[in-house]
């Protein structure tokens, strides 16, 4: 029953990953062609401004709160209490934080207007309830709920958005689909409780481990967003920017994919821990790093294969830099598949926020002080590598605190077939490259012969994942 519980909510997210993956290959395209490189510049950088307060507004509530439901899943009274504590807590940082925005950012400022309609986001970000369901490990109901959300906004996009002058209509959009979709959950809620005695609430007891847990959040949103930030500082010229956000969105899309276990086996991990099982958690980590590495190296390998040609079908003109950046940015695909297994998977569920926070701020660290000098000298190709340096960093020290904890080389062992396996796809798809023109038969041929010499390879080695999907495929063709 417990495994099969998993399969469910990991085929729930999965089906969201894969809107995830698609819907930006639909959007992306006409989005980089209507707007620009120089307006998605300015997109990415008021984007990456606000993440700033909604990363202090919620500080590190969302984690929190899921591990902390999941803990009280059984327990109904302590449910209730837990949730309306840490919701009221999320009230009241996330109202001083859209204040402080409001009148740094929000009342005089060169992008004043974008900035207005991102008081929006922030306000989404205030009622975000999604990890009180994925801490009760409901994710029919958030999937669903972000779903027709990402659909609805798709529309939207293609409706209204049609010229350059039209940034302010996808900023509304982006952030009244969130606002919108994160009410929406509020209306589940009397199923799990109804009612609450605020007088019997103490908020304070959360206060000290949210900021413990905040510390890593903020850590890892900085980041995640700082080389965009000094880029939009260091460079005036947006339509870099626009270069690197472009690139860093493909490679965000399919690194969903690889990370789509994550959400479904924090809380599954968090329980387990609880209950002091600890053969059955490192034997989740263990299967979790294979499923990774079993997405991570042929993805890094086939985007690096088909990038040259890819990009300029995919974006248009204007965007000659995003091709050399994804390739930099490519083993990102397996260094941030490593930190979601023992960084999110492993040491925050188990408490060990010290080791995850060191991690993450010896690559924050290492991600600023090469980007001042990247930046300067090299632009939007600095900052990938810069970026690529770090999350390498991030990798080597979470593996080095978890090394008597979890096999090493089991991990390697597990990862060791899908690595070689790619490499022989690489060689293949430049084969291939060589003989088929230049363009979208070139892109298609790559990918076909790609996934064929993979999955193929795979089959003859034996390996369990591929005779699954296989298995399943049949069983689909035999209703």
């Amino acid at each position: 029953m417990e495994q099969k519980s998993i399969k469910k909510n990991y085929l729930y997210n999965l089906v969201y990953q894969v809107l995830i993956l698609i819907l930006p290959i639909v959007t992306t395209p006409y989005i980089s062609r209507v707007l620009g490189a120089e307006k998605v510049g300015i997109y990415s950088f008021t984007i990456s401004i606000v993440t700033y307060f909604s990363l202090f507004g919620t500080l590190g509530v969302s984690l929190y709160g899921q591990r902390e439901i999941a803990y009280a899943r059984e327990n109904k009274s302590k449910r209730k209490k837990t949730f309306f504590e840490i919701i009221f807590f999320r009230f009241i940082t996330m109202s001083l934080s859209i204040a402080v925005y409001f009148f740094v950012f929000a009342r005089n400022n060169e992008y004043q207007e974008y900035y207005q309609i991102l008081l929006l986001y922030l306000l989404a970000a205030a009622f975000d309830i999604s990890w009180f369901f994925q801490g009760m490990e409901e994710f029919k109901k958030t999937v669903t709920r972000n779903v027709i959300v990402r659909i609805i906004s798709v529309c939207c996009i293609f409706l209204f958005v049609k010229t350059q002058e039209d940034l302010s209509k996808y900023l509304l959009i982006y952030s009244l689909a969130d606002f919108l979709g994160n009410l929406s959950l509020w209306l589940y809620l009397p199923k799990y409780f109804k009612g609450v005695e605020i007088k019997h609430l103490n908020i304070r007891r959360h206060m000290i481990p949210i900021v413990l847990l905040f510390i890593p959040q903020i850590a890892i949103k900085l980041y995640n967003i700082v080389d965009r930030t000094m880029i939009g500082y260091m460079i005036a010229e947006k339509s870099e920017l626009g270069n690197y956000e472009e690139a860093y969105k493909l490679i965000n899309v399919l690194f969903t994919v690889v990370s789509s276990l994550s959400i479904v086996m924090v809380p599954r991990i968090a329980s387990v821990f609880a209950s002091g099982d600890k053969k059955k958690l490192n034997d989740y980590i263990i299967k979790s790093f294979r499923f990774t590495f079993f997405l991570a190296f042929p993805m890094m390998m086939g985007i690096i294969t088909i990038s040259k040609e890819f990009v300029p079908i995919f974006l248009g003109e204007g965007y000659d830099k995003v091709a050399i950046i994804i390739n930099i940015l490519a083993p990102m695909l397996v260094l941030c598949g490593i930190t979601n297994v023992i960084g999110t998977q492993y040491l925050l569920p188990t408490k060990r926020q010290k080791e995850y926070t060191l991690s993450i701020l010896g690559g924050l660290i290492v991600n600023i002080v090469l980007n001042l000098v990247a930046i300067s000298f090299y632009g939007a190709i600095g900052a990938a590598v810069a970026t690529t340096i770090s999350q390498l960093v991030v990798a080597g020290v979470q593996i080095y605190y978890v090394k008597r904890e979890i096999s090493i080389k089991r991990v390697l062992k597990s990862g060791k077939k899908y690595g070689i396996v790619s490499v022989v796809m690489l060689v293949f798809c430049i084969g291939i490259g060589m003989i088929v023109p230049n363009g979208i038969a070139s892109v298609i041929a790559k990918v076909m012969v790609g996934v064929v010499v993979y999955f193929f390879m795979l089959i003859a080695l034996g390996d369990k994942y591929v005779y699954e999907i296989r298995d399943m495929v049949i069983r689909k063709l035999k209703k």
